[in-house]
């Protein structure tokens, strides 16, 4: 089943919030937003693809010290950072922490709407490739060390005399195996099985390209 995607908003300027929030809600995204980096932190629950919208400058943490603690803990969400108070140096730091994008205020709404789908994206193809990759890896848990070490060679790229060479056994014997080992991982040729195989090993394919959504080019101009 599809995760309904998420967009969180941290940013202590109750009218920016309620600003923001209306638009997101416009293109059809669910929101949740936070006052503080520290109320984010203890309330966000990754359950499927989202983004951040996240301000610079706020009392308690600020956006910079939000994202380090992010990064520190492993999570890997996609951050659009609004600022109306930016510099050059802060931008840098902003995107060497992660972030796809820094946003100066006064920003136009179809540039933001844009970069929120291009962050949603990002985080539905990880989301798709960890899922895939987890169906993959219980597969790969039923296999017996023996048609472990077949699925290997044959991955490798060896026939199955070459395989009972290198493995002492009869070619019955690396049929059967082979033939267990495909049954198990559902696969039905050796084109397949690398294909399960990279994404056992979470490579992730090309990206798919955004397509934009269509609003007016309005200009949002927050008070910060």
């Amino acid at each position: 089943m599809k995760r309904e995607p998420t967009v969180y908003i941290v940013d202590d300027d109750e009218p920016v919030v309620r600003s923001l929030t209306d638009v997101i809600e416009l293109i059809g995204l669910k929101v949740k937003s936070f006052s503080s980096g520290s109320q984010f932190l203890k309330g966000y629950k990754p359950s499927g693809p989202a983004c951040l919208i996240l301000d610079v400058i706020m009392p308690d943490m600020s956006g910079l010290e939000l994202q380090k603690h992010l990064a520190a803990a492993g999570i890997t969400l996609p951050t659009v950072i609004i600022s109306g108070h930016s510099d050059v140096r802060t931008a840098v730091e902003a995107m060497k922490l992660g972030a796809i994008e820094f946003l100066e205020k006064p920003f136009r709404i179809q540039e933001l709407c844009d970069n929120i789908q291009r962050a949603i994206r990002l985080d539905e193809e990880k989301w798709r490739v960890r899922e895939l990759k987890n169906k993959v890896d219980r597969r790969m848990e039923n296999l017996t060390p023996a048609e472990r070490e077949v699925m290997d060679l044959v991955v490798a790229g060896k026939t199955n005399k070459m395989i009972a060479a290198d493995l002492d056994l009869s070619i019955r014997a690396v049929e059967d195996r082979r033939a267990r080992m495909m049954k198990k991982l559902r696969v039905k040729s050796r084109p397949e099985l690398l294909e399960l195989v990279m994404a056992s090993q979470f490579h992730s394919s090309i990206l798919p390209q955004p397509n934009a959504f269509s609003l007016p080019t309005e200009t949002m101009n927050p008070s910060r």
